[in-house]
């Protein structure tokens, strides 16, 4: 038997959170799957995407390769879109701030908190932190990272990106591998589209990715931004020109003009 599908609103960065705050964002309608069969997968076949977040995906590797590509594209690209809406949302907000003569208590807290996440050193440095690359780039990453979603931590801890884990505190899985004799850790997280937020934040925060973010003041082509993200792999060019071929051979470009279906935004 299928198992029930729950469907919730999630308010993204409510604006309680800015007790001050005029403007009410929209809410997004987002419903949550626990993959039981990948059946339950709901295709991409049009650039008005529904926001479905999948949790527990398995069985990828049973079906044939071309299928199984289509599958791991669907399962990923709502993700990928709906941290994309919560982070330009938060933007937005950052925006607000920064025209408001006189912040609250809350607002300051709001603030000085992403600061503190994106390791900025002023508001305008926050918002050039504070951005995403084409959707053509994350899903060539998310496939080479977890294997098109093959991989033990995509599986079991629905960590798309192989995000290592520093913490003891946090939720988080052993790797097979040891480095420097010691036991390497991933987290691991409670669906997919907080693992792509993680995954941007870690694109928005860290110094390896400085030029990255410089180029996308100038431009989005996903080509002309390859280059920034050697850091991402030891393998350095050949790893980012692994991601240049996946992009091409598998026509990953197209995905970068899909949105959300405005549908499923309502006001609040």
């Amino acid at each position: 038997m299928r198992p029930p599908i729950k469907s919730i609103f999630f308010r993204l960065l409510p604006c309680v959170v800015l007790a001050s705050c005029a403007t009410k964002d929209p809410v997004l309608q987002i419903t949550t799957i626990k993959v039981d069969s990948l059946a339950q997968i709901r295709l991409v076949t049009d650039s008005l995407v529904k926001p479905i977040v999948y949790t527990q995906v398995r069985g990828l590797e049973n079906q044939p390769v071309q299928k199984a590509k289509h599958l791991f594209i669907s399962i990923v690209l709502p993700s990928i879109l709906i941290s994309k809406h919560h982070l330009e949302t938060e933007r937005k907000k950052v925006h607000r701030l920064k025209g408001k003569k006189k912040w609250s208590r809350e607002d300051s807290a709001y603030y000085h908190r992403l600061k503190l996440q994106f390791k900025a050193s002023d508001m305008e440095n926050l918002l050039m932190r504070m951005v995403t690359v084409p959707n053509s780039i994350v899903l060539a990453q998310a496939a080479v990272e977890s294997g098109w979603g093959q991989s033990r931590f995509f599986v079991e801890g629905n960590n798309v990106f192989g995000m290592w884990s520093y913490r003891k505190d946090e939720a988080r899985l052993p790797a097979r591998s040891k480095r420097e004799g010691g036991t390497v850790h991933v987290r691991a997280y409670d669906d997919i589209s907080k693992s792509i937020a993680d995954y941007f934040k870690t694109l928005g925060s860290a110094r390896a990715y400085r030029g990255l973010r410089n180029a996308l003041q100038e431009t989005h082509d996903p080509f002309s931004l390859l280059p920034y993200l050697k850091y991402y792999s030891e393998r350095r060019t050949e790893y980012t020109e692994q991601l240049r071929k996946i992009i091409m051979i598998n026509g990953l470009t197209k995905y970068d003009n899909y949105i959300l279906d405005p549908q499923y935004l309502v006001a609040p």
